[in-house]
């Protein structure tokens, strides 16, 4: 046991030994200096607190130096109704503090009480039965306001459990705090009650038993139970102070004295007229010109050189302002940590494309982005970031880049005088260009001339210009990332823009029993693979079904494209056509289900690298003999391994969907043109 835990053992027993055994005038002293001591500690700590919760001790606190001052109250009776003394200094109190006069102390006493419990203590009491209230109300909306804040991402679990941890703390405080001022109420009654049973039984010891007249018992008993109630009240009207102190520190930045000297003076030009004011009282009235002008002389000058301070201080910061130059600037660490934010989506070009975003020349990039960024919300129902457009100097002249989340995924060279020529898939040899790959799919084209744009688009190709060479490459760029671009703030966004619509499908589905990156993980997984967000009621419908089973994301994502079967099946049909699909063999989808390991983190495909390799060698073959026949190629398996044949085919055919049995309306007609056998 350390010595702070056993010193606070010693002083509730010494609190007991007051209560029962008689304690020497010597000791009382040492005690009773003791105890306005830890008033003025209690008072000042209490000052010096920047929030009541570094106090949080205090109701206990309180309770013990009640319950001490009670118990010396009980000793120091004992001995003057006892013994007819009380130790020095009860006599100081009694005589020299208050003139030995009886009368004198006793008005004293009762203005003490009255101050201490008709004033503080009965606003103390006020404030923590409001504060503790109020505190018990906010509760429920500050535990929401975390778990937001915890499911958007913008703070971890442990800060998570830190806020909740630090709201318990702040009831379980103002709670106390509200049952502790009644501590203080009682204390003020007993005080009273103390100094009138002292009064009127020390009369009675005095000329009962020890014979003295009435005047000389009044005297002595009188200035003794004053002495002893001054000395107790005066204690209790600091801790009385410190209590609503604490419970009244709500809105405060910094310490007491720091906020009063701040606050009080913030507005320095007020001296004056309250110096003024003060002046004013001495002429116009019979006080003491001798009192009046020194206080408004004193306010009058502290204004002046306040506010030649903050004056003073203004310049020196505008002089800083001015003198800071953008190298300077660059040294901040404001800037520094400006330099740290990473845009979602940046288009850098060279010098030479700057015509493409110019529009004083024409230029109507800046026209596309908005429509690109409509378009995908219509498309895939996803809010696509801001796109950052700058020049660099750093890139060929005709060069351009997209970058995603600061990172070049794709690159491309436009001819700002030429036109992309695609050819039909038979090459006209009259048409003369520039041998170029258009940037969106890869495909072998030409930059040709002016001249040569309309005998192309005769002969079969498809001619576009620069502007809509970037676009389309734009556009498939974002589609290709969009699982990247949609984070928990994203996501955040559209679980709030669905709840205006759908609040309790909302509330079903988060934060229980999936989290805001929960959901994140489904629309990703959805996005990752081509499929539209944009019917999120359907989705959160299937989410708040199976949230509850599982909390394996990917599996889930299976639900929720499952749910979603009429959508994928329209994107990959047309009206009155069969599809055509690349269907997995029995064996293959046998092999694939064996080789599921399941973990608690989650099932993963652990094949044989040979087995693996012949699986996906084989499903190339079929892309690429599907390809051939002008055939858009589909993988169409079982539901069960649908998830792990993508994982499998992903890193070598992103391109390539896979489908399963129920994600196709049964009305569709579907052909096979190719097996998968490993």
């Amino acid at each position: 046991m350390s010595v702070r835990d056993l010193s606070v053992l010693l002083g509730v027993i010494l609190i007991v030994v007051m209560l029962i055994i008689p304690l020497p005038p010597g000791m009382l002293d040492f005690l009773i200096i003791i105890n306005i001591s830890l008033a003025l500690l209690i008072i000042l700590v209490a000052m010096n607190t920047k929030e009541p919760l570094q106090f949080s001790i205090f109701p206990t606190l309180l309770l013990l130096v009640t319950l001490f001052r009670l118990g010396l109250n009980v000793s120091t009776t004992r001995s003057i109704l006892g013994k007819g003394e009380a130790g020095n200094v009860i006599d100081t109190f009694g005589s020299f503090v208050v003139g030995g006069n009886a009368l004198v102390g006793f008005v004293v006493f009762l203005i003490l009480i009255i101050i201490q419990f008709v004033v503080i203590t009965k606003g103390a009491e006020r404030v923590s039965e409001v504060g503790a209230r109020f505190t018990l109300d906010a509760m429920p909306g500050k535990q929401m306001s975390i778990d937001a804040d915890l499911n958007a991402g913008m703070i971890s679990d442990t800060e998570a459990k830190e806020r909740r941890l630090k709201i318990e703390r702040e009831a379980d405080f103002y709670g106390a705090m509200d049952g502790a001022s009644k501590f203080v109420k009682g204390d003020a009654i007993a005080g009273i009650v103390i100094v009138i049973i002292n009064i009127i039984f020390g009369l009675i010891i005095g000329m009962m038993q020890q014979g003295l007249d009435l005047t000389t018992s009044a005297s002595k008993y009188t200035l003794l139970t004053v002495g002893d109630g001054l000395v107790s009240q005066i204690p209790a009207l600091l801790i009385s102070t410190a209590t609503g102190i604490v419970v009244t520190r709500a809105a405060s930045e910094g310490n007491l004295g720091d906020d009063i000297s701040r606050q009080l003076l913030a507005y320095p030009k007020m001296l004056y007229i309250a110096g003024g004011t003060i002046a004013l009282l001495g002429f116009f009235t019979p006080i003491n010109l001798g009192l009046t002008i020194p206080v408004a002389a004193l306010l009058i000058i502290g204004g002046y050189f306040l506010v030649k301070s903050n004056d003073k201080r203004l310049e020196q910061i505008d002089e800083v302002a001015s003198s800071e130059d953008p190298q300077e600037d660059m040294k901040s660490p404001e800037s520094v940590v400006n330099l740290l934010q990473v845009d979602p989506i940046e288009f850098e070009f060279g010098y030479g494309l700057i015509p493409l975003a110019d529009a004083n020349q024409g230029g109507d990039l800046l026209d596309r982005v908005v429509m690109i960024r409509r378009q995908l919300a219509l498309e895939l129902g996803l809010i696509v970031p801001v796109i950052r457009i700058r020049d660099n100097i750093q890139l060929q002249p005709n060069e351009y880049c997209i970058k995603i989340k600061g990172n070049e995924v794709a690159k491309g060279e436009l001819l700002l005088d030429h036109f992309m020529a695609m050819s039909p898939g038979v090459d006209d040899e009259s048409i003369i260009g520039i041998d170029t790959i258009e940037p969106a799919f890869g495909m072998p084209a030409l930059w040709i001339g002016e001249d040569m744009k309309e005998q192309a688009e005769l002969s079969g190709y498809t001619v576009v210009d620069p502007p809509s060479v970037v676009s389309t490459h734009l556009t498939e760029v974002i589609k290709r990332h969009a699982h990247e671009l949609i984070g928990r703030q994203e996501t955040k966004q559209l679980v709030d823009h669905l709840k205006e619509a759908y609040p309790t499908l909302v509330d079903d589905v988060t934060p229980n029993p999936l989290s805001v990156g929960e959901v994140q993980k489904v629309l990703a997984n959805l996005l990752k693979e081509k499929v539209s967000i944009r019917n999120l009621p359907t989705i959160f419908e299937t989410l708040a079904d199976y949230g509850q089973m599982t909390k394996d994301t990917d599996l889930i994502t299976e639900y929720v494209r499952q749910a979603l079967s009429r959508q994928i099946t329209k994107q990959y049909t047309n009206v009155n056509d069969p599809l055509y699909v690349i269907t997995v063999s029995g064996s293959v989808e046998k092999m694939v289900a064996e080789g599921v390991q399941q973990t608690e983190h989650g099932n993963f495909l652990a094949l044989d690298p040979n087995d693996s390799q012949s699986v996906v060698d084989a499903i190339i073959y079929e892309v690429e003999r599907m390809s051939e026949m002008g055939q858009m190629p589909i993988l169409l398996c079982s539901p069960a391994v649908r998830m792990y044949i993508r994982h499998l085919v992903e890193r070598y055919l992103p391109h390539v969907p896979v489908l399963s049995y129920n994600e196709l309306e049964p009305t569709i007609e579907v052909q096979s043109v190719g097996v998968v056998n490993g």
